[in-house]
């Protein structure tokens, strides 16, 4: 998942930076409010982290004018020896979720999936999908029990498309999803991506998941119709990285 850190305090945001990749998010830096509200009007995230006291601007401000340009980023607001009434007018503005710092790092990295998940309609870190399943906190996948070998790069590729099922995602939002706009590959690699990943659901009984909308980029189906035989059904349980 991609996610937008507003935080200007160098140390924090260090600190920070260490935990979201180590809890496998793609991670963009904003070091003011006037440039969080430009990149969260202009850039896809699926989260967005802002710390109440950046300088320039108030974090209720940064809140109050992305929800005013229709930006539906799902925020959470961190802050340290905040009131209650601080609290209270950060969800007035629009925050989705209120940390307080310091924070346990694994505490910090399941509310951001709560959240996550909560934003895309889903209760639980375990989705469903047919014979389909994925475990967000394991970033697992699993037909009809069985574990399906992915790599680092396809897990997150099916991830995306299930927490935006319905949605027909560019091979850029792949791209930025996977790299942030760093050291990005040719975008015919997604297309090499997308095909490895269905064989690997196809062997395991999921057809007809991923859809091409040609000149446009892929979707999850709604619907998916399952193969009749599962093949190579032993595998193990591991994601590469």
């Amino acid at each position: 998942m991609r996610l937008l850190l507003v935080e200007n305090d160098c140390g924090e945001s260090v600190s920070a930076l260490k935990t979201l990749h180590q809890g496998g998010f793609t991670v963009d830096h904003a070091g003011s409010g006037f440039d969080a509200i430009e990149m969260l009007q202009h850039y896809d995230y699926d989260l967005a982290i802002v710390d109440l006291s950046i300088d320039d601007l108030d974090g209720c401000d940064v809140i109050r004018r992305v929800r005013r340009a229709r930006v539906e980023t799902p925020i959470i607001v961190t802050s340290q020896g905040s009131s209650a009434r601080d609290k209270i007018a950060t969800f007035n503005a629009g925050a989705d979720d209120f940390i307080e710092r310091p924070y346990d790092d694994e505490e910090l990295i399941a509310r951001l999936h709560a959240v996550a998940r909560r934003s895309r309609g889903f209760s639980t870190a375990v989705i469903t999908l047919g014979n389909l399943t994925i475990d967000l906190n394991a970033k697992s996948a699993f037909a009809s029990g069985v574990s399906i070998p992915l790599t680092g790069k396809e897990y997150a590729i099916l991830e995306l498309l299930v927490l935006r099922r319905g949605t027909i995602l560019t091979k850029d939002a792949f791209l930025n999803h996977l790299y942030g706009g760093r050291d990005e590959p040719e975008m015919k690699i997604i297309d090499v991506f997308i095909c490895k990943l269905r064989r690997k659901l196809q062997e395991h009984g999921i057809d007809n998941l991923i859809g091409t909308v040609w000149g446009r980029g892929y979707v999850l189906r709604e619907e998916f119709q399952p193969v009749s035989r599962v093949t190579n059904p032993q595998h193990s349980s591991l994601i590469n990285a």
